[in-house]
């Protein structure tokens, strides 16, 4: 079951990477992903500790130094463009030397939304638009 999870982050850190969503910080490369917790297959949701909701949001966060995976101190908010928002809670997962970071956060309407990220102290900000679902 723990691969399931681990196939997950990888796909979706490779998708990340292809639509561009990866940002350098340093010697690290950030690769990140918002999506709504919908997507989630059940068993993977129920794995890796999330709630698989159309009025939730996942960001799925990992980082590359020299081109493998690295362990990272992350954390950070989400904000609407009202300034309303959270702070995030990130679950660390791990297979073999795979490291991936999770956090869910509310998705109330269809909105962009402001992300402020610090990974090993270094800050990450991006905005993307999603979208809750019924």
């Amino acid at each position: 079951m723990r691969l399931l999870i681990v196939l997950m982050a990888l796909c979706l850190s490779l998708s990340a990477a292809a639509d561009g969503r990866m940002q350098r910080l340093g010697d690290l490369q950030v690769h990140y992903s918002a999506f709504n917790a919908s997507y989630l297959q059940p068993q993977i949701a129920h794995a890796s500790g999330l709630v698989r909701s159309g009025k939730l949001g996942v960001l799925n966060v990992s980082v590359l130094r020299d081109g493998k995976s690295a362990p990272a101190q992350v954390s950070g908010e989400v904000r609407n463009v009202l300034g309303h928002g959270q702070t995030l809670t990130f679950i660390e997962q791990r297979e073999g030397e795979f490291v991936s970071y999770l956090a869910q956060f509310p998705l109330e309407s269809r909105e962009v939304l402001l992300f402020n990220l610090q990974v090993n102290g270094q800050r990450l900000d991006f905005n993307q638009e999603l979208f809750p679902e019924p």
